[in-house]
């Protein structure tokens, strides 16, 4: 006879589908908590599950349809929807590493950590799909373990100054033929899924009350073919991932030792958890026989520690390789003798850091059903109907690019897991530099960076969002793809060296010139566009011809003379150093045409200047320079632009910020004279 069941417009039906057995439950949630109304057992006639997969969906599903009948009758009430859990075996986690550095120093904001995850979320699912061929993975979660700003390890790094940023992130995925043979086995019962979680998710809901969560703790569901591992920090499920060794493989060594079937092996496993101090039991020759919790716990010792240093390893990988605060183990692979005590050992934590829950945290659960003793192995199952209201969990479809995209909803999926699961190219995404023109001054590698683009344009049902917006099932979601900026572009005129000038003294005035720039050999003007390998020098001195052209005035019909020096159109003129010039019609007298002057003239009034030149006196000189003996001839003066001269040195190639010019420890000018015996000291400076 059915039983009379209030509230059951809000039954909640969960179905953990195990290894070995699948329970149903069906209960509701309120004020006063929840409360279990039904709940039936079946273990698997054949081994239509493997290790928590489907391997036989008409066999799996028509289990289901055993323990849905069977719940139907007792409540009298039809179930048509179900929640269910995928096995923690089923996961795929791997760690990767990504950065992002920027053009200039700035203080990380959200979209710039939001951006930083997703790169590295990228990169893992392509890593994924590249290791495993044929199969198409979801990402369920991912969960940065540390974060780096300029190569060095920031727990929070919203708000740093930073050229660049980093992340180690772990990233959680889930294969679809998985999800697709729970589907396939529930929809042949005819049951449709209102919700999908994760079996470790499940089991945490009941074993770590939400406000346990700020702590750093791990969940173990230990059951026939799987460990499943939770781990909680900073108040949500930061990690979650599995190890394919649990109860059965200690139930195969009791088994073998004792001459035992399986069942019966699994049920002196199950009393070794007891208080029970004899277990009595038949072997395969119907022999009765004894043995006691203690003997028990020495046999399946050496199973038991490879399998607790197994999941203390992983807990250990998931955590960021640290052991966590506390571990609280579930299910019936967990409760032989030995079991938390050497997890515990393992983790390096107290034994009582590591603890079975069960009875105590079903306490607050209402089992409204005879018969039914509150265990851990309850643990999974109440969970998945308890998540059902915590977060519908469930495959939804959203439209990409007109592409039908299928995402795992975690209740907080964004534009960007969707774009992500279409495989939209990371590049296509945030705007992209123009190209960049590399050039040389004075033999100094430059860089014109090229202009930053536009990010894409993301619609979501035709209005205007963030790559962070939310999204709900049947979104349409449409991307216009970021652009490149413009090359990179600069003139001469708007190089700073450039806006620098240099002076002269001419016939008794100072003239400030501008400096010119050689672009491969040649003078550009202001208005020239450096292209890329460009080599552009700046000299600092102008050749006299130079000079005149600028001043206007014709170098032919001139005489002139530099530094009291005679000087032709080739001659080096330096910052400060003195020109003097006369037009050669006004000279009256032979006097007054500067000394050594080779224009010549061809007036009839005026004599060849052939016959003008005074006689020219040469002297040699010998200096010190720069440590070194250096000789001067040819010349009846000398100035310290004659040194630079006989030792090569290049005033172009611009070693420093300013060239120093000492005579005898004291400073002098380029015009200044030298003289026999000087020290003479000539070298760039950056001071």
């Amino acid at each position: 006879m059915a039983a009379i069941v209030k509230n059951a417009d809000q039954l909640v039906f969960g179905l953990d589908i195990g290894t070995r057995s699948i329970v149903g439950t069906v209960g509701y949630m309120d004020s006063n908590g929840f409360h279990i109304v039904a709940m039936d057992v079946k273990e698997h006639d054949t081994r239509a599950m493997l290790d928590g997969q489907v391997h036989d969906i008409g066999k799996v599903a028509e289990e289901i349809m055993y323990i849905k009948t069977k719940l139907e009758s007792k409540l009298g009430v039809a179930l048509n929807k179900v929640c269910i859990a995928a096995a923690g075996r089923v996961l795929k986690t791997i760690t990767v590493s990504s950065d992002n550095s920027f053009d200039e120093e700035k203080r990380v904001d959200k979209e710039d950590i939001y951006n930083l995850d997703f790169s590295a979320v990228e990169i893992a699912h392509r890593m994924i799909n590249e290791q495993e061929d044929n199969v198409n993975y979801y990402c369920v979660g991912y969960t940065p373990v540390k974060y780096y700003v300029n190569d060095y390890e920031i727990t929070n790094i919203e708000g740093h100054k930073a050229s660049k940023i980093s992340v180690e992130l772990l990233a959680t995925f889930l294969p679809e033929d998985v999800v697709d043979g729970l589907y396939a086995s529930v929809e042949a019962a005819e049951l449709e899924v209102a919700n999908l979680t994760l079996e470790p998710i499940a089991a945490m809901n009941v074993a770590i009350p939400e406000q346990y969560r700020l702590l750093n703790i791990s969940l173990v569901d230990v059951g026939a073919g799987t460990s499943d591992i939770c781990i909680t920090r900073d108040g949500s499920v930061v990690a979650y991932g599995m190890l394919p060794h649990a109860g059965d493989e200690i139930t195969e060594v009791i088994a073998k030792h004792f001459l035992v079937d399986f069942a019966t092996a699994e049920k002196i496993k199950m009393d070794a958890g007891t208080t029970k101090k004899v277990i009595q039991f038949k072997d395969i020759m119907g022999l009765k026989q004894t043995t006691t919790p203690k003997e028990v716990k020495q046999i399946a010792k050496e199973v038991v520690d490879r399998i607790t240093k197994g999941v203390a390893d992983r807990i250990c990988e998931l955590n960021g390789d640290k052991p966590v605060s506390a571990v609280f183990v579930v299910g019936g692979g967990g409760k032989i003798p030995g079991f938390c005590e050497n997890l515990a050992k393992c983790l390096g934590l107290p034994k009582e850091r590591v603890a079975i829950r069960g009875k105590e945290v079903l306490e607050n659960i209402d089992f409204a059903i005879d018969n039914i003793k509150k265990d851990s192995l309850y643990v999974t199952p109440v969970g998945i109907c308890i998540n059902y209201y915590n977060q519908k969990n469930n495959f939804i479809y959203v439209t990409v690019n007109g592409e039908r995209i299928k995402l795992y909803d975690n209740s907080r999926l964004t534009v960007i897991d969707a774009i992500m699961q279409a495989g939209y190219p990371n590049d296509k995404l945030f705007p992209k530099r123009g190209n960049v023109i590399n050039y040389t001054l004075n033999g100094q590698a430059r860089m014109i960076r090229g202009e930053a683009g536009e990010p894409a344009k993301i619609f979501r049902n035709g209005k205007p969002v963030s790559l962070n917006s939310e999204i709900e099932k049947n979104d349409y979601i449409d991307i216009e793809e970021s652009t490149a900026g413009e090359c990179g572009r600069l003139t001469i005129g708007e190089l700073p060296e450039l806006k620098s000038t240099i002076s002269f003294s001419i016939n008794g005035k100072n003239i400030v010139c501008p400096r010119y720039a050689y672009v491969n050999g040649t003078i550009e003007n202001n208005d020239y566009e450096i292209k890329a390998k460009d080599k552009i020098v700046m000299e600092n001195y102008y050749s006299l011809q130079q000079l005149f052209e600028f001043l206007d005035v014709d170098l032919e019909t001139v005489a002139v003379v530099v530094n009291n020096m005679p000087a032709d159109k080739d001659t080096k003129v330096y910052e400060n150093f003195t020109v003097e010039y006369v037009d050669v019609d006004k000279i009256t007298s032979f006097d007054e045409l500067p000394e050594d002057n080779t224009t010549e003239h061809k007036a009839q009034d005026k004599p060849a200047k052939k016959n003008t030149q005074k006689a020219k006196q040469t002297r040699i000189i010998k200096l010190t320079v720069n440590g070194n003996a250096v000789e001067l001839s040819g010349k009846d003066k000398y100035i310290m632009v004659d040194v630079m001269d006989a030792i090569h040195f290049d005033v172009r190639e611009m070693k420093g910020s300013d060239i120093v010019t000492n005579i005898n420890g004291i400073k002098a000018e380029f015009s200044d004279e030298v003289n026999d015996a000087d020290t003479i000291e000539i070298y760039w400076s950056d001071k």
